[in-house]
């Protein structure tokens, strides 16, 4: 464990993840700078550290502070090319992110989870197998609990999502088990280009060795070739193929194979539905099973998980058209799997900050699916000329107004769709917030003929 006691020790960002480093230093001695770029009278709650010796730096990121300082702790969000991080860098300090921080403290084996799409309910599935398995598991890390506030607690597994954000600050961070789900463009609002992106996945590689375990999409060359040079076991699931050795799908089941034995479970047992659900599935079993979880355990648990707030589901059916809350969707990959699990006419509600990410692979999966597509925020104009010559596209000014307009312009026996492969931003604090507007919107509809 690191000793901080008398260090003056940055943390960069006052979010919830900044808040626990907060806490976590003042708890081991450290004095604690805490850096935010909204003003004091933004943040009028931060007044109780202050009185508990926190020095407030808010409404910029001073750049004598980050210098002076022993360390740099910075939360998720937070970019290293922060010119206050730059210079501290410059003159030596060490800059570390919430995730590195924390598994110094921590001892109980980790299962890191990253990827394009899906991590959340990876992660979430994993959870309730080790919970079911009888063992006492920490889920977290970019899913919402920060991995920081685990240090305190005794666990036998540590399960925790992990962003590209999170991977570019680590420096000793070593998982047991590494699972690299997809690749697809994302985050490109933060990073030049798409190898800058890939190149912070690959972290999640950097310190495993040869008691660490790999488990990868064996049907994603880019996985693939980033997990390459690591020197670990590799261990893949497939939907495409069926592999002589690790997870496939075969038909309508999930076939596990390893040290010469096979078991088979039948995916109709799921409550997740759709082909990126089975991947998930496949990939959160691969660990327990690994471990010597037994197979029935396992199953039953990844079974009765019925899914994720905010990732496609289903609202309420109304005239006959049924309605999907997926405003966890905010990528472009995400939405094109989520289109794929339904039928036409489909009235796709998107939009919202847009990521730098090229739209062209969304409008390919709407067209002859998407009967109307209704547009919302910022990104409102670059989908509209992406969609052109095959979608059908309305603006709207607000979510609620793009309800309205998609209750009256649905037809009986369509769906609508809330799936924006846009981050919230522009319009909203979180997809949390966003996906609850529009579940409030669309509980409020009258029947047709009622109002």
């Amino acid at each position: 464990m690191a000793a901080y006691d008398g260090q003056q020790v940055v943390v960069v960002g006052a979010g919830r993840t900044g808040l626990a480093l907060t806490a976590f230093f003042l708890g081991r001695g450290a004095r604690v700078v805490l850096s935010d770029s909204r003003s004091a009278a933004d943040r009028p709650e931060l007044a109780a550290l202050a009185a508990r010796g926190v020095t407030l730096d808010c409404g910029g990121h001073n750049p004598e502070l980050f210098v002076a300082a022993d360390l740099i702790a910075i939360s998720p969000g937070v970019p290293l090319t922060l010119p206050a991080i730059v210079a501290a860098r410059q003159q030596g300090v060490p800059v570390l992110g919430e995730i590195e921080i924390a598994c110094r403290e921590l001892t109980a084996p980790l299962v890191a989870v990253t990827g394009t799409n899906g991590k959340s309910t990876t992660t979430c599935l994993l959870g309730e197998v080790f919970h079911s398995w009888g063992k006492k598991s920490f889920v977290g890390g970019n899913l919402g609990t920060p991995l920081i506030e685990a240090v305190d607690e005794q666990w036998d597994w540590l399960l925790a999502e992990l962003s590209s954000f999170q991977l570019e600050a680590i420096d000793t961070f070593r998982p047991r088990y590494g699972l690299l789900l997809n690749l697809s463009p994302d985050h490109l609002d933060r990073y030049p280009d798409m190898a800058a992106y890939l190149a912070a996945k690959q972290q999640l590689f950097l310190n495993m060795a040869d008691g660490d375990v790999a488990v990868l999409n064996g049907d994603d060359p880019q996985v693939l070739a980033l997990a390459e040079s690591a020197p670990c076991r590799k261990v893949l699931f497939s939907s495409s193929s069926q592999l002589d050795e690790g997870m496939s799908l075969v038909g309508g089941e999930l076939v596990w194979r390893w040290a010469g034995q096979e078991t088979r479970f039948s995916a109709g047992q799921l409550q997740l539905c759709g082909s990126h659900n089975l991947e998930n599935v496949m990939a959160a079993l691969i660990p327990p099973l690994l471990e010597g979880c037994p197979a029935e355990i396992a199953w039953a648990a990844v079974c009765a998980f019925g899914g994720l707030e905010h990732r496609m589901v289903r609202v309420r059916e109304l005239d006959g058209v049924v309605w999907y809350n997926d405003s966890k969707g905010t990528n472009v990959g995400s939405v094109v799997k989520s289109l794929a699990g339904l039928e036409a006419p489909v009235t796709l509600i998107a939009g919202g900050r847009d990521k730098g990410g090229d739209y062209a692979p969304l409008a390919e999966a709407a067209a002859g699916k998407v009967a109307l597509s209704i547009l919302i925020g910022e990104a409102a104009e670059r989908l509209e000329k992406s969609f052109q010559g095959k979608v059908i596209t309305q603006r709207a000014a607000t979510l609620e107004e793009a309800v309205l307009l998609a209750h009256q312009m649905t037809p009986c026996g369509g769906s609508v769709l809330l799936s924006p492969a846009c981050s919230s931003f522009d319009m909203f604090s979180s997809y949390t917030e966003r996906g609850e507007a529009f579940v409030k919107a669309v509980n409020q509809l009258p029947a047709k003929g009622e109002g």
